[in-house]
């Protein structure tokens, strides 16, 4: 029966992954790929503006009011509930630390994941931490990068907000290849995805001002936003291109000025 149960599940894991797949295809479809200093890929921008829209909507009438309600929660709380979500990203972390031949961070992200669910209580405090033992952040979308892979074309994925081609690949792998599933029983699951969604409302009301300057103050949303992700996301990586290497702006010259000369 145990089995049984394991192979729904398996299923449900990869029926999810496969689906994630088809809506990203359909938001940015392979069309070329983008370098780390070249100009933003983005062949599909006015389906993509079209999602931002409702990704704008989707922001002001429920993960803003949800993370402003959040965000009245006593601090020892929102700090324990961060902690237990990345403690529980810290597998798949140590994962692809050794994917991309980097022993000791996967070393010290597996000794930081023992320290914090035993005696750290699933992760609510950081004792791991106190030793010293603070982790290294990383995804499989940083794994193919190290691999030599292309970040392909940039799409707004529904819910989700920017990626790049290469980072949702990465993050498919990461749901479906994440050892938390073979470590953890499937009784925390449940419990870990809670934490890592109010985590994520958490970092909405901390960083609050920002993004409702981005979303709602600046004169092209989408264009700011696509320019803030791409080099937030490149410097993580470590492409320390300069911001013309990342963005240029469509508007900056007439594209009608060779039909005005004649």
């Amino acid at each position: 029966m145990e089995h049984r149960t394991s192979s729904i599940q398996g299923h449900r894991i990869m029926a999810r992954c496969a689906l994630l797949v088809v809506l990203v295809a359909s938001v940015s479809a392979c069309a070329g790929t983008a370098g780390p200093t070249q100009a933003i890929n983005d062949p599909d921008e006015a389906d993509n503006r079209k999602i931002h829209e409702f990704n704008k909507s989707f922001d002001r009438n429920f993960v803003r009011p949800l993370s402003q309600g959040y965000s009245r929660l006593p601090d020892p709380v929102e700090r324990g509930i961060d902690n237990v979500a990345e403690n529980f990203d810290l597998p798949k972390e140590a994962l692809n630390s050794l994917l991309q031949g980097r022993p000791v961070a996967a070393l010290e992200n597996t000794a930081r994941f023992a320290v914090n669910s035993t005696v750290g209580l699933l992760g609510i405090f950081d004792p791991a931490g106190e030793m010293g033992l603070e982790g290294h952040e990383t995804d499989f979308g940083e794994t193919l990068y190290v691999w030599g892979a292309e970040e392909g074309v940039y799409g707004e994925v529904p819910f989700f907000g920017p990626r790049t081609e290469r980072d949702v690949v990465g993050e498919v792998v990461d749901i479906a290849m994440n050892p938390l599933r073979l470590i953890v029983p499937s009784a925390f699951g449940p419990f870990g995805t809670a934490a890592e969604g109010a985590s994520i409302l958490g970092e909405r009301a901390q960083y609050s001002d920002t993004i409702d300057s981005v979303l709602y103050e600046s004169a092209d949303s989408y264009a700011q936003s696509r320019l803030l992700y791409l080099q937030n996301r490149r410097f993580e990586l470590g492409q320390t291109g300069g911001a013309d290497d990342v963005y240029i702006d469509p508007y900056a010259t007439d594209p009608y000025e060779d039909f005005d000369a004649q």
